[in-house]
């Protein structure tokens, strides 16, 4: 069976990881997010499966090439061109995405899945697929119930009582919300929906082609279905759903490493004598990671492969991404830090190298920079405070 996975966006919301990584290949403890809905299609039979790429292609193309390895098969839609010898990005929209590929070659000539590549679910996809059959969709959209409350974060999918749906609430206030059903970004689609997506324009499955399936009245349901779905569509998600690996709230996705301690797993050759390290997990920490003695890790934390941390350094409720060297007297609380960037988990940022504290946190692959303890001490103090957005 054939599948498309959604792979083409910036990632805007979730910068600055998304400056270097694309979204679907954002890390969960080492693995990307998209290799986990790999796994999933997998299960339920989809092992045809198209990527439309843009920004960053070449990381999603290079890391899982024609999909053999993860039992698959991948080819990859490019959207944009060659300037001045390097590739720019230019996506068309969900929508748009799908139909430069049907305008390829039909691909899609059954039913299909579309997935958006940002997020981690356990859905059961075969059930999904079955429901949209009986109903004679066109398009299904799966839905999840969410407590009323949050419901201004989501888009809300307005349906009635035989799950046709009527009209759809982006991000509304709660008082105003006709529906605590939100849109995960999961589609079942019929190859005619295509027939109403126009041929090399920028077109939306949300914005634009559901209003007109509404608007035409078109077969077009939504299914409300009991599934875990993490989305990573901001840093504070990301933070929650590392938060929620950790802490053994995310099924399917295990911790990998060895368990040295209750609680505190590591990667390969992690260098480090636990018993003059302050530690209390839930810990991850990634292989060729030296922490030093008079260190304090405080859990649910995730350290990546390869970072250095300082005798005297602490790390609380943190993620620390990898050649992350955090020097001494460093004091990161409910923190993500980033190449040279360190975030709060509202996702503030504040650029270290442009602070003048790439002292502080800096490449463990450069020899360390001295700097005088005092003023170590100020500065490690300002960045225990919520930094301000850059």
């Amino acid at each position: 069976m054939k599948a498309m996975i959604l792979a083409a966006g910036k990632g805007t919301r979730v910068r600055p990881i998304t400056y270097t990584i694309p979204k679907p290949m954002i890390p969960i403890l080492q693995k990307p997010v998209m290799e986990f809905l790999l796994e999933l299609l997998r299960s339920h039979g989809f092992d045809q499966i198209m990527v439309n790429v843009s920004h960053l292609a070449y990381e999603i193309e290079n890391y899982f090439r024609d999909g053999q390895r993860f039992g698959v098969q991948i080819a990859y839609s490019f959207e944009g061109r060659i300037v001045d010898g390097e590739l720019v990005g230019e996506a068309l929209g969900s929508a748009g995405g799908m139909r430069r590929i049907q305008d390829f070659s039909p691909f899609f000539d059954d039913t299909f899945v579309v997935l958006c590549g940002d997020a981690l679910i356990d859905l059961d996809l075969t059930a999904a697929v079955k429901w949209h059959k009986e109903k004679g969709a066109i398009a299904t959209v799966v839905m999840k119930s969410v407590p009323r409350e949050e419901v201004s974060s989501y888009g809300v999918v307005v349906t009635d009582d035989k799950g046709r749906i009527q009209a759809f609430q982006e991000k509304p206030a709660v008082e105003a919300a006709l529906s605590t059903n939100i849109n995960t970004g999961i589609y079942i689609f019929e190859p005619e929906v295509l027939d109403y997506i126009p041929s090399g324009q920028v077109y939306d499955i949300g914005g634009d082609l559901f209003p007109h399936l509404v608007e035409i009245g078109a077969p077009f349901y939504g299914i409300s279905m009991d599934f875990q779905w993490v989305d990573i569509g901001k840093v504070p998600d990301y933070w929650r759903a590392i938060r929620g690996v950790l802490m053994g709230e995310i099924r399917n996705v295990a911790i990998p490493g060895q368990q040295v301690a209750p609680g505190v797993y590591t990667g390969l050759n992690v260098a480090a004598n636990w018993d003059k390290i302050d530690i209390q997990g839930p810990v991850y920490i990634g292989g060729m990671t030296r922490i030093e003695d008079g260190a304090k890790i405080i859990g649910p934390t995730m350290i990546g492969p390869n970072c250095y941390v300082c005798s005297g350094a602490v790390v609380d409720n943190s993620v620390i991404f990898e050649y992350s060297r955090l020097g001494p007297g460093v004091r990161l609380v409910d923190k993500l830090v980033f190449g040279r960037y360190c975030v709060d988990k509202t996702g503030a940022a504040i650029d270290v190298q442009a602070a003048a504290l790439n002292w502080l946190i800096t490449d463990s692959r450069q020899p360390p920079l001295e700097t005088h303890p005092s003023e170590s001490r100020a500065i490690a103090e300002l960045l225990q405070e919520s930094p301000p957005s850059y």
